[in-house]
């Protein structure tokens, strides 16, 4: 019998056995990129309204209509005009003092509270654990009045000092912490253990340089949480010359209720820090999702 010869399938046969994928449609595409660019307005709008408003001099019409964007004569007065109402570089040294004393606390008494949660093998450690999820089930104004009450007792009221306290560790970072922890292979500290290190030696040198995104990320919310607080500030001081950024731009609004120009230029003032230190930690907090990954 004669041999017969396969011919090799044809790329065209290759190609309908094999899955085929199919593009989406261009309609659905432009959908997409369109719902993206009205959330994009939605968030990033309000800024440049405000931005916009702070740079426009009085000769202009801030309500026209239609709304025009760009202020035709840029001028910096307005932000002048800041300084000359209230001292905006004292409640911004406040509020930098504040900020970074929580960022700080945060930081260390998280990461130690996250590790000991997650490695450590003490009695009571499921319940510790279970009181700190509990804990961001407290909204604030139900404890407010009894902070105030502690503050007082200890002779604390109308510092940074009391400011600073409430929100020193908080309960949504040290559960951050405890999940970078819990990503990191337990054979590494074995080894660790084996070769004789202690668990401060295992914390410093292995687990901290290994979560150092969800430290970034825990360092932002830290920030942010003091810098924006408006209500406890302005609840336990009473010293305008304690005040934080925030209480004290309060203070444009009911002086000049009419000049939004100073109102704006005030706002931009207190969110360009936010901007600033998201811009500069943002590969960390991105890279803070993935945590603990163990890299060759």
């Amino acid at each position: 019998m004669a041999a017969v010869a396969h011919a090799p399938a044809s790329a065209d046969s290759r190609t309908s056995a094999g899955p085929r994928r199919t593009r989406a449609p261009r309609w659905r595409k432009a959908l997409r990129y369109a719902a993206l660019v009205i959330v994009l307005l939605i968030m990033i709008g309000p800024f440049l309204w405000q931005l916009s408003t702070s740079l426009k001099g009085t000769t202009e019409d801030i309500y026209t209509s239609p709304p025009r964007l760009l202020p035709e004569h840029p001028t910096f007065a307005n932000y002048r005009g800041v300084a000359d109402i209230i001292p905006v570089w004292d409640f911004i040294l406040n509020s930098v003092k504040v900020a970074l004393s929580n960022v700080l606390t945060n930081v260390v008494g998280a990461a130690m509270a996250g590790y000991a949660l997650s490695r450590l093998r003490f009695k009571g450690r499921g319940a510790a654990g279970i009181v700190f999820v509990l804990a961001l089930l407290v909204p604030m104004e139900a404890i407010m009045l009894a902070q105030f009450a502690t503050m007082r007792s200890l002779e604390l009221n109308n510092t940074l000092v009391a400011v600073v306290l409430p929100g020193c560790i908080g309960a949504m970072n040290v559960l951050l912490m405890r999940n970078a922890f819990d990503n990191i292979p337990y054979e590494i500290e074995e080894a660790a253990i084996v070769d004789g290190a202690h668990v401060w030696q295992r914390f410093t040198r292995i687990a901290l340089p290994a979560v150092k995104g969800t430290l970034a990320v825990v360092a932002i919310f830290s920030f942010m949480g003091a810098w924006d607080d408006f209500l406890w500030p302005l609840i336990v001081l009473s010293d305008s010359d304690h005040f934080t950024l925030t209480v004290g731009l309060n203070f444009l609004q009911g002086t000049f209720s009419n000049n939004q120009r100073v109102v704006a230029a005030g706002t931009i003032i207190a969110v360009a820090p936010l901007i600033v230190m998201f811009a500069c930690l943002q590969r960390f907090f991105f890279r803070g999702v993935g945590e603990g990954a163990v890299k060759g």
